[in-house]
């Protein structure tokens, strides 16, 4: 049943365990369903996922789901940072989506939903990012009152009236998100540690250093929430893109419907300048149709009926009359939409380093404050407060915020930039390991040509005519499902050649070899030299060598025993396939390598005019494997581009898999790791530079991060940094390493 994810009942017979979307199904629909098979039903497992509004570092996305995880009924509970998302698992006769909303209200924190319709939503939002700006807002102002008076000789009671107050004010939210998350988790979080930070400066005397340290660290997390909820919208711009009504014909009238009621089968009816509002292909009208939303394709692409259309797309001139052949919910848009975020939320490889190492990081310095706080005084005699005050600069400095965040906000960038372009990366692991490959192997066919072979050459050798060869073959050819075979078929259609007056029996095809078949009282093979009765002369070997060397894959025919003829076909090299290799081999990949099943001389043929290193011909799917394990041997990462579908054994055990032409392939977009939405080859060097660039930047976050916190570290220790100068690195460190990798944003416009 469509939103039904798993489906399990108890031995006992007397429960049914589902889980199941909300979106796309119903406890009602269940039910009928299963009282339709004369059963009760009884709800055991429901799976929800929500936006989750107010976090704006990865300690966050941690303590909602540790909080959240710990109420009774929750079987799972996982966060999504980049994407702002908590998937939550539970036994619905448990618990229920008003307590799990209130827990994490309850850690500063509030769950939304995606109907941007609900304006109350809207507003509430609004509301409540303005109260905490306000709050911000006045404790700043309470803090600069009470350093002019300070400064104009007020008494030192009246300032520390107006720093106090800009504690209390600013504080307040922050010291409500760190109790919630200490009742809820049971451990400190940044929030807790910067209140402890707070107070003990007020315990001994530093109230200015109090209101400095929570209002830059409140002003701080504001900036970081913004500049997150950019870097995560990016992705969510693509959701406009589609519009929300869709023009239905209906018989003989015509209305608009919201775009979600429209059902495979019905008639959309697209003006010129609008979006096409659902997947499908056209039944009436021709136009020119911009696809750069889905593919990245700049240019428009002519179409007329028969042409399969996406969502999101822009028409030109003419009016279209689009059959749906999705619902909204399932197009290329809507999914890639989907795809993305989830990809946000895997975890690359230099993020789980990160998370591993804050693990132990904060817990670390916490224990070396305290030891700061006591151990000096205790055993040296030293200044209780002067000691206390280098232990708070430890505990704001025991935030890893920055360097947790490094990561997170660079994958997010890259993907999203991607994504725009029409490039689909599958998540943090592989964008890091495309940014390290050093060879990439491509498929022939489709991928570096245009995957359409034509016949070029006719050569009888009986003294027939070229159109009576030509209509032989076709005559049998058009019982074969080989692309060559096709070919010669539409080469006899483009010449006006009747093909089905012949009489044609006894038809039998040979995988790899070609196709036979008695025609009239004579029996005609075609195919390759394996399926001829007799050798050929040296002379005869000589053309067809000559032939290949020109990039031609030829096609014998045999009549009664006899050669009578050869076709010779090519596919052609994609206009942009040789400025396409060498920006890629300009990108960093050392090594360019064509894998094909065709013919060494063919192959070769081909691969110089597309300016490839290195040709693997006569290859089997298996053999491409081998080719892919070789690669690796050599230079460690390599990538293989093929269509996802006839290359998939290559594609998989290849450091990264690639698809070309992915959009509206169900095949290649669930498979690859990266799919190029649109035809174009130079996505891939762009992909590449993309990958690379995101790799330096996050390389470039993590280290600033750590030598800011050694940095800190030893002047903390040493007595030489203040509060508000750890407060203020911490803070700004997390603003420089968010803008750092939201220039990736930038890729591709």
């Amino acid at each position: 049943m469509t939103g039904v994810a798993s489906a399990d009942l108890e031995s006992s017979g007397v429960a049914l365990a589902l889980a199941y979307d909300p979106a796309l199904t119903s406890t009602a629909v269940l039910e009928d369903a299963v009282r339709a098979e004369g059963r009760g039903l009884a709800t055991e497992f429901v799976h929800e996922v929500w936006p989750v509004e107010g976090m704006d570092c990865a300690d966050c996305a941690r303590n909602i789901e540790r909080g959240v995880a710990r109420l009774a009924g929750v079987q799972s509970a996982e966060v999504n940072f980049a994407g702002a998302r908590l998937a939550v698992e539970y036994t619905a006769a448990t618990t229920n989506p008003t307590t799990i909303a209130r827990t994490v209200q309850s850690m500063g924190y509030r769950l939304g939903h995606d109907d941007a319709s609900d304006t109350s939503s809207g507003r509430l939002r609004g509301m409540l990012s303005d109260r905490k700006n306000l709050l911000v807002a006045i404790g700043l102002a309470l803090t600069v009152v009470g350093i002019a008076l300070a400064v104009a000789g007020a008494p030192e009671s009246v300032s520390i009236t107006a720093w106090s107050a800009a504690v209390v004010v600013a504080g307040w939210p922050v010291a409500r998100k760190g109790i919630a998350t200490v009742r809820a988790t049971h451990r400190l979080d940044i929030n807790a540690l910067m209140m402890i930070a707070v107070i003990g400066a007020a315990l001994i005397g530093e109230w200015l250093e109090a209101a400095t340290v929570v209002v830059l660290f409140s002003l701080g997390e504001a900036l970081e929430r913004y500049t997150m909820d950019r870097a995560r919208n990016s992705i969510r711009s693509l959701m406009a893109l589609a519009p929300a009504e869709a023009l239905v014909r209906h018989d003989d009238h015509e209305h608009r419907v919201p775009v979600a009621e429209v059902s495979p089968g019905d008639v959309v009816i697209v003006r010129p300048g609008e979006r096409l509002p659902i997947d499908g292909v056209i039944v009436a009208g021709a136009s020119a149709v911009n696809q750069a939303p889905v593919t990245g394709e700049s240019i428009p692409v002519d179409v007329a009926p028969g042409t399969s259309v996406f969502a999101g797309t822009i028409n030109g001139q003419g009016v279209l009359d689009v059959q749906a052949t999705r619902k909204a919910a399932d197009s290329t848009i809507a999914r890639i939409i989907r795809m993305v975020e989830a990809a946000q939320s895997q975890r690359a490889p230099s993020q789980r380093f990160v998370d591993t190492f804050a693990m132990y990081y904060t817990p670390a310095v916490i224990a070396i404050a305290a030891a700061v706080a006591i151990l000096p005084p205790l055993l040296a005699g030293g200044d209780w407060s002067g000691w206390l005050y280098r232990a708070l600069v430890l505990l704001v400095i025991a935030c890893p915020c920055a360097l947790v965040i490094s990561t997170p906000v660079s994958i997010v960038a890259a993907i999203s930039a991607a994504a725009r372009s029409g490039v689909l990366i599958k998540g943090g692991a592989h964008l890091e390991a495309a940014g390290s490959l050093r060879a990439l192997a491509f498929d022939k066919t489709g991928t570096l040509t245009v995957g359409q072979p034509r016949v070029v050459s006719i050569e009888p050798l009986d003294g027939r005519s070229d159109d009576d060869l030509l209509a032989l073959a076709a005559a049998v050819e058009r019982y074969s499902e080989h692309p060559l075979g096709d070919a010669i078929v539409a080469a006899a259609h483009e010449r006006k050649i009747d093909v089905a007056s012949q009489t044609v029996a006894d038809i039998s095809a040979t995988i790899g070899r070609g196709i036979s078949a008695r025609v009239g009282d004579r029996l005609v093979r075609i195919g390759s030299r394996t399926m001829l009765s007799a050798d050929l002369a040296s002379s005869m070997e000589d053309r067809l060598v000559a032939l290949e060397e020109h990039g031609q894959t030829t096609v014998l025919i045999e009549e009664a025993g006899q050669l009578v003829g050869i076709i010779g076909l090519a596919d052609q090299v994609r206009l942009d396939a040789r400025e396409a290799v060498a920006a890629i081999e300009r990108a960093g990949i050392r090594q360019t390598v064509m894998l094909t099943g065709d013919r060494p001389a063919v192959a070769h043929a081909i691969a110089q005019q597309a300016g490839v290193d290195d040709v693997r011909a006569g290859l089997l799917p298996d053999d491409k494997v081998t080719v892919i394990e070789e690669l690796l041997e050599r230079h460690g990462r390599v990538g293989m581009v093929g269509d996802g579908v006839n290359d998939a054994p290559a594609l998989a055990r290849a450091t990264v898999g690639i698809a070309m032409g992915a959009a509206g392939t169900d095949t290649a977009l669930e498979t690859a790791d990266i799919a190029l939405m649109g035809d174009d080859l130079g996505k891939l060097a762009f992909t590449i530079r993309l990958s690379r660039s995101a790799k330096r930047v996050i390389a470039q976050n993590i280290g600033f991060a750590l030598v800011l916190k050694v940095v800190f570290l030893a002047l903390a220790v040493g007595g030489a940094a203040t509060l508000w100068e750890a407060v203020f690195a911490d803070v700004g460190a997390s603003l420089i390493v968010i803008l750092n990798g939201m220039r990736l944003l930038r890729q591709g416009e």
